[in-house]
């Protein structure tokens, strides 16, 4: 636990995990951004006024502008006085929007991090194929006629490469475009198709380019080995157009 000298008097600093949950249709994605609203400049918001300190927490990756959050994890650190129980939560969820929600906050080991700590991340991406006025801003709408086992053939390829240049955005600063992908499926209830898929990371806009590829197989614009030259070319121009955000949600994060 680190200290903090104020006012000449030493003070624990403990960190909190919260876990929460939001929509993200009005919200410039997670992260904060010069003059758009974002998850986390509201968070931060809630939890200073209520807490009385300036609070800055630290989430467990970013999301697009209209990304989804099923689970969601933020870190922040606060002086040891301040009480954070169930009734904090209470609270701040009353003073939230409806589209974000708290489940949980609780006391971690100073050094865990919300991003640099997680091991694995899973996201769903929602496809309706009937128009459905109740799936709006919540599922992508396509029209088009798709084979979806070949969709899904298409998916158990990619646990097979690592480098996925191809599907990542253009002038994103990585270090490297390596993913270990552990699974990927599509699976289908009347007429809603849902593709899973889990990895330890994902590069920016990469699960929205992979869906949009293989949206592109099930119409038969492209084949399977198709696929093989797109992901061995690392060039980001010879794969699909990336999806609409409104489908796409992260739905778990895996810590030691």
């Amino acid at each position: 636990m680190a200290k903090n000298n104020k006012n000449n008097k030493s003070q624990l600093i403990l960190r909190y995990f919260i876990k929460l949950s939001f929509k993200g249709t009005n919200y410039h994605g997670w992260q904060v951004q010069d003059n758009a609203v974002s998850v986390q400049s509201v968070l931060d918001h809630a939890l200073s006024l209520l807490l009385k300190e300036n609070i800055v927490s630290t989430g467990a990756g970013r999301t697009d502008t209209g990304v989804h959050a099923k689970e969601f994890y933020a870190h922040f650190d606060t002086i040891e006085e301040k009480k954070i129980d169930t009734n904090l939560i209470g609270r701040l969820n009353i003073f939230l929007p409806k589209d974000i929600t708290v489940f949980s906050i609780y006391s971690v080991n100073e050094k865990l991090h919300a991003r640099f700590d997680a091991i694995a991340r899973t996201y769903e991406y929602h496809i309706h194929l009937k128009k459905d006025p109740f799936l709006d801003q919540l599922s992508n709408y396509v029209y088009k006629k798709l084979d979806v086992a070949k969709m899904n053939e298409a998916a158990q390829l990619l646990v097979q490469y690592k480098d996925f240049k191809c599907f990542s955005k253009s002038r994103t600063q990585v270090n490297n475009f390596i993913c270990d992908i552990k699974s990927a499926e599509w699976k289908q209830e009347d007429h809603r198709l849902i593709f899973t898929i889990k990895a330890n990371r994902f590069l920016r806009n990469m699960v929205r380019a992979i869906v949009g590829t293989l949206l592109e197989i099930g119409s038969e614009e492209i084949t399977i080995e198709d696929l093989k030259k797109i992901i061995e070319s690392g060039d980001r121009s010879n794969a699909g157009e990336s999806v609409a955000a409104c489908g796409l949600y992260l739905t778990k994060i895996d810590y030691h």
